[in-house]
Order: structure tokens, then C-alpha cells, then sequence
């Protein structure tokens, strides 16, 4: 009796899902509905045409016994549908407006006679969704086109959408640790993103690869903005998303068309047009800030109505000065004190670790100062370059390929204080990224009611965090610290209530992440019921070094220690 309670279960589950169409995760849409005469009897055997307005990329099927269509994987764009059957007029409709994971109702009603009919819908017109339960918001091409946003960042778009807000990390001085924003209440880490369906994860952090923060809270890589043909974040998905208990960010790069088209653009701030930092006042060289993001894209044809082609370039290339107060030791002090007596703190104190004091009313003695006694500037830079290229091929109708890819590459080097470091100038953390990113989709109609997709994709990131004095070797001085090939910068070095001398104690650290996943959907309408199925494939590998205290930390009580009261990860001979 249990046996056979449990097989009614499923079969009435089995059922229930049947009756809706299921939505796998995908980066394209779905046009389906019915087709009837005036009487609201179905018509099956239908001849139905979709075609792609700007590609000219045509897909054929049928209505079937029950009336219904179902026409899958649609590339986002603009589309025109044709309907002819024996004994009634034509049917058109134009403007129909498929967006990324959309599914678009298009109910056809044919008329008898032989008179041409064109309905034209238009593609701002409000669709309401009866397919799906799934929540969420989607921004067009428009949108992202028409939107200010600052530093170009693809990110700050998702916080226009409905359930979203900021993380803590927002303020925090290595943002990314705890995700970049929340859907719905869950956790900043628990986001999903996608680019052209494939996985755009940092394995590590499980944030975005790319617009991933480096140090600062700024961007290491950019998606280029002019790029991004829709964006899409799902608050309530289907199952079949998976793997994320947040939200889903399913982004779509744009595709040549039959047209070329392209952009250029320049953008910039400059310490000219800004006010100045509440800690850099007149009488101090104003701190420097230089921030250009430039670049282009170009699309079009390279066979007309076949294979098509898409590349953007952005560049972004600032430089500024992270304005801080310190307190450092005054040189007429350590004069009074009789010098350095060892050679090493001699050669040490000779490259001038500390800036000069250039703030009045504060004292000095052994252990510190009695207020800030020096403004420091400590140069530090952003340099992006980012590139993407698509193309797409579409084979006789039946078949269509898609395959994008993506290269990053950066250098930031700013002040880590907040993580063991200091905020002197010329002791920075320098930090190299790339990224790259490949996917590659394949779209086989093997019936009227049969769609197969297969997909891959590939990501790799790599990021680096290096002592920006890394080229100086502390044995060049007689100072050992131990880490014999790798002497490379200063250790860092504490002296009671100073500013700290060297990079971050955690620097240097690297890691390593590849991502490969492989897809396959399949598609398939039979009567009113339409059901897609697949599998996934997912592998992450990780690999890096964390050297926190690696180059040795040194702390000295006061001024004239003749010997560090405490040494971590290095020694002093």
C-alpha cells in the first residue's frame, strides 16, 4: 500500500510539472502561445516564422495537435512573427521583444479569407508574465545606455532592482569579503553571476570575476558598460539556477547585427574640478586625482544574415593621492638622541622611510607624538585594460553558434593600513589581476519541437598582493629576514606610537582560480506542455599562498631600543 501511495505521488508530481513550461537557466528567451480561428478552436499544422529583426536570423515551426508553439533559445533582440495557414488571412506581428530568460505570450487568432492582415505589436507594450512565478527586474540595452553610472561599474546597476541593498563591506577597507550587495535578505556571498549563462564566479570569494573590488573598494577589472546588451536579477528563480541561495545576475554581451554600429567615448574627474580633501587644506600640495575611462566598440556583419561580429575596448587609468595624517619621528629629535648606533637602523633611517614633519603644535618624544605632526600623500594608481569579442554564426537555420571571450587585466597599488600596514608613501600594496573569461553555445534544432543547447565555459582568476618596495632586498642593508630568496621589501617595522614603516604584513599573497562548467538543455513541446531537461557539469580549483608576516615584523618600544621588544617571521643581525 505504501509502494503504491509513493507512485501516485509522483505520478501526480510528475504531472503538476508538466503542465508548466520549465524554464532552465538560460541566456536567451522563449516565444510560444496558441493559435486559433475566431471560434477559439485550435488550429494545428500552422506554418510559424520568427525572424530577427536586426540579424535577419530566421527560425520555422509548426503548431501542433493542441494549437500551441513553442520556439526556444531565441537570442534577446527584436523579433517579427508570420503565421499562413490553408483558408485564412496571413498573420504578422512585428516588434515582439524578447529579453534574456523572458518567455513571451503571443496568442495568434487567424481569420478566414485570403486578405494579408499585419498586427503590429509594439515592443514597449506591457507583457504580463503567465508562465512563470519567477521575481525579478530586467534592464535593457536603454537602460544601460541611459543610466549614469558611477566608474562605469556594471554592479551599480543591480541596486536599482527590487530587493536589493548594500553589504557592510561597503565601507569596509578590502570590500568583496563579505559579498558586494543582498538580495532579499541573504547572505552578500550567496549571489550567482552569469555572462552568457555561463559561470562568472570568483571561486574563491564567490563574487563576481569580473568588477571584482582589489584593494579600496575599486574595481580591478571592468566589464565595459557599452558591452552589456541586458541585465537581468532574479530574486525567486526556478530550481534549475541552483547553487546560490541569493540572487541570480544573468548578464547578456551584445551581438553584431546586419547594421555596424559602434561607439567611442571618453570620460574623466580631475583634482581641477574637485573640491579639496577635508585633510589636504590650502597651504599643502593639493593631492592629485586623475581618473580617464576611455574606449570604443564596433559591431556588424561579416556575412549578412549569418555570421556577425561584436568587440569593445575600455581602458581606465587613474592616479591619486590617498591623503592620510601620521605621526613621525621629528630628525631634529633623533639628532638630540645622538644618531643611529647601528649600522643597519643607519643605512635604514638613510633611505628616508619616514616624510618630514610639515604640521605645527604637535611634540614629539621617544614613543610618539602628542597629535598628527605630518599630512602624507601616498601615490597610488588604478590601471585597466579590458577587452571582449563575440561571434555569431548561424548554420542553414538549424543550427547556431555563439562564442564570447573576455580578458582583463590590472595593477592597483594603494595603502593596505587596515590590514597590518602603514599609510606611509612609497610603501604601498601593489596588486596585479587578470581575468579571462570564454563561453561557448551551440543551439540545434532538431525538430519542429525539438531544441537542444550545449554550452562551456571557462574563467580564470588571478590576483596578486606584492610589498610596492618589493624590488628592495633588506639584506642589501645587513637586515635578515630570513625568507633567503624571496628578500623583498622592508619588513614591517613598528616604533612605539609612529607611523609604521613597510607594506602590510600580509603582503606577499597570491591565488589562483579556474572555473570550468559544461551545459546541456534539451527542449521539448508536446501538446500544451512544454518541458526542458539538462544536465551541468562544474569543477573549481583553487590555488594559492597567504605569507602573512613573510618578510618579518619588528617592533621597537621607543626611539633609542637598542634591540626590537618583539620580532615576528624575521631577525636582525
Amino acid at each position: 500500500m505504501r509502494t503504491i501511495s509513493r507512485v501516485l505521488v509522483l505520478s501526480f508530481l510528475l504531472a503538476a510539472l508538466s503542465a508548466f513550461t520549465l524554464n532552465a537557466q538560460t541566456f536567451r528567451g522563449t516565444l510560444l502561445g496558441t493559435v486559433t480561428d475566431a471560434t477559439g478552436a485550435v488550429i494545428p499544422g500552422a506554418a510559424i516564422s520568427v525572424k530577427n529583426m536586426d540579424t535577419g536570423i530566421e527560425r520555422t515551426t509548426a503548431s501542433n495537435s493542441d494549437g500551441a508553439f513553442t520556439v526556444p533559445e531565441l537570442p534577446v533582440g527584436r523579433y517579427s512573427a508570420s503565421v499562413t495557414m490553408t483558408g485564412f488571412n496571413p498573420y504578422q506581428a512585428d516588434g515582439l521583444e524578447v529579453t534574456v530568460g523572458s518567455q513571451v505570450n503571443l496568442n495568434i487568432v487567424l481569420q478566414t479569407g485570403s486578405q494579408k492582415e499585419e498586427v503590429i505589436v509594439s515592443g514597449n507594450a506591457l507583457q504580463v508574465e503567465t508562465t512563470s512565478n519567477t521575481l525579478g527586474e530586467t534592464l535593457t540595452t536603454q537602460d544601460v545606455k541611459n543610466l549614469p553610472i558611477n566608474g562605469r561599474d556594471y554592479t551599480k546597476l543591480i541596486y536599482l532592482s527590487p530587493g536589493v541593498s548594500g553589504s557592510p563591506d561597503q565601507i569596509s577597507d578590502s570590500p568583496g569579503s563579505f559579498g558586494a550587495f543582498s538580495v532579499n535578505g541573504a547572505r552578500g556571498r550567496s549571489n550567482n553571476f552569469l555572462l552568457d549563462g555561463t559561470d562568472m564566479n570568483d571561486g574563491y570569494r564567490n563574487d563576481p570575476a569580473l568588477n571584482e573590488p582589489g584593494v579600496f573598494g575599486a574595481p580591478a577589472t571592468i566589464l565595459p558598460i557599452d558591452a552589456v546588451s541586458e541585465l537581468r536579477v532574479l530574486s525567486n528563480y526556478e530550481p534549475e539556477y541552483g547553487r546560490s541561495a541569493g540572487g541570480i545576475i544573468n548578464i547578456v554581451t551584445k551581438s553584431g547585427t546586419n547594421d555596424f554600429h559602434g561607439t567611442a567615448a571618453e570620460y574623466f574627474r580631475n583634482n581641477a574640478l574637485d573640491a579639496r580633501n577635508y585633510f589636504n587644506p590650502r597651504g599643502q600640495t593639493q593631492a592629485p586625482f586623475h581618473n580617464n575611462q576611455f574606449g570604443g566598440s564596433i559591431g556588424g556583419p561579416i556575412i549578412r544574415n549569418r555570421t556577425f561580429f561584436f568587440f569593445d575596448y575600455e581602458g581606465q587609468r587613474e592616479s591619486v593621492g590617498t591623503v592620510s595624517q601620521a605621526c613621525v619621528p621629528d630628525p631634529a629629535y633623533i639628532a638630540s638622541l645622538g644618531g643611529p648606533s647601528n649600522a643597519v637602523i643607519a643605512s635604514l633611517l638613510a633611505r628616508n622611510p619616514w616624510p618630514a614633519p610639515n604640521l605645527s603644535g604637535a611634540t614629539t618624544d621617544q614613543t610618539g607624538c602628542s597629535a598628527p605632526n605630518a599630512a602624507v600623500i601616498a601615490p597610488s594608481s588604478n590601471l585597466i585594460t579590458s577587452l571582449i569579442g563575440k561571434i555569431d554564426h548561424n548554420f542553414n537555420q538549424t543550427n547556431m553558434l555563439s562564442g564570447r571571450y573576455y580578458y582583463g587585466d590590472s595593477t592597483q597599488s594603494f595603502p593596505l593600513a587596515l590590514s597590518g600596514g602603514g599609510i606611509l608613501p612609497g610603501f604601498n600594496t601593489d596588486t596585479p589581476t587578470r581575468v579571462q573569461l570564454v563561453s561557448i553555445s551551440l543551439v540545434s534544432i532538431l525538430s519542429s519541437n525539438k531544441v537542444n543547447e550545449a554550452r562551456m565555459g571557462w574563467n580564470r582568476f588571478a590576483e596578486g598582493f606584492f610589498p610596492e618596495d618589493r624590488s628592495f632586498q633588506p639584506g642589501s642593508i645587513g637586515l635578515n629576514t630570513g625568507t633567503s630568496f624571496a628578500d623583498e621589501g622592508l619588513p614591517v617595522i613598528n616604533v612605539g606610537g609612529y607611523a609604521p614603516i613597510g607594506a602590510s604584513k600580509s603582503d606577499p599573497r597570491q591565488r589562483f582560480d579556474s572555473n570550468w562548467q559544461a551545459f546541456d538543455n534539451f527542449s521539448w513541446t508536446a501538446g500544451k506542455h512544454s518541458v526542458k531537461f539538462g544536465y551541468e557539469f562544474r569543477r573549481t580549483s583553487i590555488t594559492q599562498f597567504l605569507g602573512t608576516n613573510y618578510r618579518g615584523r619588528l617592533v621597537f618600544n621607543t626611539l633609542d631600543d637598542s634591540a626590537p621588544r618583539r620580532r615576528e617571521g624575521g631577525y636582525m643581525n
